[in-house]
């Protein structure tokens, strides 16, 4: 067997790759995912790695194509977060994903920014500063 093994598509998101997987061998496509682990262990590395891969035989490529092609693109079903100052979709800027969701800056684990955040609420209670976590890399940005 001379067959080269290729990377089909690269995923931030591990359970987008392992539905992939799932489709393609569901129509007889031999095929695993790689770099998991290495994620799953710090998902800082996702960028540095390339996200979580779905290799493939490099004679199913077309196959392939053709497979994910006819059952519509998974990503219609992801979840996006509306930026409503500009409106766009919110983006995670540590790992590129659109998994995210909108906290309040006083839900961070840090005891002190908590206590002044109270205060700062305290004078001005109309007033919350806009933050976002992201669900993949667990970073919290603006």
């Amino acid at each position: 067997m001379d067959d080269k093994i290729v990377t089909f598509q690269s995923y931030y998101d591990p359970m987008l790759a392992h539905i992939v997987r799932t489709r393609l061998e569901a129509n007889g496509i031999q095929c695993f995912v790689a770099d998991e682990n290495t994620i799953g262990a710090n998902p800082l590395y996702n960028q540095a790695v390339g996200g979580v891969k779905v290799k493939i035989f490099e004679r199913d490529m077309e196959k392939c194509r053709e497979i994910l092609a006819s059952e519509g693109d998974l990503h219609e079903q992801d979840h996006h977060e509306v930026d409503d100052d500009n409106d766009t979709y919110v983006v995670c800027p540590f790992c590129a994903s659109t998994n995210v969701s909108n906290i309040s800056a006083n839900k961070k684990n840090e005891e002190w920014p908590d206590l002044l955040d109270s205060l700062a609420n305290l004078v001005n209670p109309f007033y919350t500063q806009k933050n976002w976590h992201c669900n993949n890399c667990r970073q919290d940005f603006e």
